[in-house]
């Protein structure tokens, strides 16, 4: 089954228009997850994918975001297209004299303005979807999915204005334009410079959870378990944030979490709870 296409870029973008504020190096956490955790998805040239772009949807009011990716996934990948998609004219506009022959800045919403050729690898969507309704999250997933390579990453969560703490959940395109994401992670990361709590993390969850951390719910088990996870190793706050982290992590992973206790993710300040 061929993954859907458009035939041409489409006419009217779907979405709202966002606030816009960004910040320089912002995201720039959310790109190094994706040089962790699949790296060879940013330089998988085989078939459609040697002409798969990464896109950058919702950049904001200015193009820090898209050209600061571009120049760190090309030090892996000095091929890589990138795409910066913005739903409000003017943005792209002020972003445009910063294009070049692989870095580029269209005017969209969550049905991508791709051109015919075009596919899509991987997508960061970072407090987009935060001022919708929970019932619009499915249908905007779906829409993203159009172009998007089967294996393909969608990273789309929520951060504080900083990027000093974020959430996110992380899916992966199956050959099923039905049913066209697999939920494979939420992921959670703090630069400790706020400390750490994991009660923090519950005011930036992604939208399709943040109203669920109620008794019932598998949301508010992990955190309940998190917290209890974080309270008992309270001793290691002795040595660090980092350490009474990294501690917290194992906790969870003893009460049955699956989540990735390698020191690369933990002393970074990642915990990525897998979901299959």
């Amino acid at each position: 089954m061929r993954t859907s296409h458009p035939s041409q870029a489409p006419r009217k973008p779907l979405g709202q228009v966002t606030r816009g504020k960004t910040a320089r190096n912002r995201l720039r956490p959310v790109d190094n997850f994706f040089l962790m955790y699949d790296p060879g998805l940013l330089v998988r040239g085989d078939g459609d994918f040697s002409r798969a772009l990464f896109v950058d949807l919702g950049y904001g009011a200015e193009a820090f975001t898209t050209l600061e990716t571009a120049d760190r996934f090309r030090k892996l990948n000095p091929h890589l297209g990138i795409l910066g998609v913005e739903i409000e004219p003017e943005r792209v506009a002020r972003a445009l004299p910063f294009a070049d022959r692989q870095t580029f800045f269209r005017l969209g919403g969550f049905n991508l303005p791709l051109l015919p050729g075009e596919f899509v690898r991987a997508m960061r969507a970072f407090n987009v979807l935060r001022q919708y309704e929970e019932t619009e999250v499915a249908l905007a997933w779906q829409q993203m999915a159009r172009g998007v390579l089967p294996g393909g990453l969608l990273v789309e969560g929520t951060s504080n204005p900083f990027g000093s703490i974020l959430s996110a959940n992380v899916l992966r395109r199956v050959d099923d334009d039905s049913a066209p994401w697999r939920q494979e992670a939420l992921v959670f990361y703090t630069n400790f410079r706020l400390g750490f709590d994991p009660v923090e993390f519950q005011t930036i969850l992604p939208k399709n959870f943040i109203h669920r951390i109620t008794p019932g719910e598998p949301i508010y088990d992990f955190f309940a378990a998190w917290k209890a996870s974080a309270a008992e190793s309270t001793p290691m706050r002795a040595f660090g944030l980092r350490p009474w982290f990294a501690a917290s992590a194992e906790g969870l992973s003893r009460r049955g979490y699956k989540v990735r206790l390698q020191k690369k993710w933990l002393s970074r300040g990642w915990l990525v709870w897998e979901f299959a």
